[in-house]
């Protein structure tokens, strides 16, 4: 697969990527302001909790696109969303583009989730499950206490998953085209791709908690991306 690209006949900020730029801005503002001036935790708030923890909010799942922890994961997102985003939505048109980006932001979010559970929280709940089986009542208390805070602890934010679905996608539509490594080095689509995906699958089975990057999110976006990709150029939607 490798569409041609026209830039003649695009738009150098199409409506989707324009607002969505404009909404994450608001977004990153809002939380400042309501953070130093009531208190309000837009981060805890609008997160991505796991679903179905008390933190867990019906609206996070969106909600959660448009949240970012500081001025350079915003400004690093969305520099890539523009750069590639742009292009599929001039070639795809926004109605699909926008789909594109929000289902595979789900996907993203649903990929962390399934593995975080799996792998770091259903081990250490089966523990605390056990040991409920013999507590006495006050022991009891503690116990689902910290069953509350162990479900509630993983937060996700950000459009980082979503945009990873958009760089795999472009790299898919448009796997020789030139992009520049370092700004100077002429690497096809296709291999940087590559390198991506091993970049993060590596960094995701290091299992460092101190690198704050939801890996499996990234890899989740790109899995689902590459697979709608697929799918609707295949069946031309």
């Amino acid at each position: 697969m490798n569409t041609p690209i026209s830039p003649g006949r695009f738009e150098f900020l199409p409506p989707v990527v324009k607002n969505m730029v404009i909404i994450n801005g608001l977004f990153f503002l809002g939380t400042y302001v309501f953070q130093t001036s009531f208190g309000l935790d837009f981060i805890e708030l609008l997160g991505m909790h796991l679903p179905g923890s008390e933190a867990y909010g019906f609206w996070q799942p969106i909600t959660h696109l448009f949240m970012h922890g500081s001025l350079e994961h915003l400004i690093f997102n969305m520099f890539s969303f523009w750069m590639f985003g742009s292009i599929l939505e001039n070639v795809w048109g926004s109605t699909r583009f926008l789909s594109f980006y929000v289902m595979a932001g789900l996907g993203a979010a649903f990929l962390h989730y399934l593995i975080v559970f799996l792998v770091d929280i259903r081990p250490v709940l089966q523990t605390i499950e056990n040991q409920m089986a013999n507590a006495d009542a006050l022991g009891l208390v503690a116990l689902e206490q910290q069953k509350a805070a162990l479900l509630s602890a993983p937060n996700i934010i950000g459009a980082s998953g979503a945009v990873a679905a958009i760089w795999i996608a472009f790299a898919t539509l448009f796997p020789n085209s030139y992009l520049y490594l370092f700004f100077f080095v002429p690497v096809k689509a296709k291999y940087l791709a590559g390198i991506y995906v091993v970049i993060e699958l590596w960094a995701a089975l290091q299992a460092n908690p101190n690198d704050n990057i939801a890996h499996y999110a990234h890899l989740g976006g790109m899995l689902f991306g590459f697979i709608m990709v697929r799918w609707f150029y295949q069946k031309g939607v």
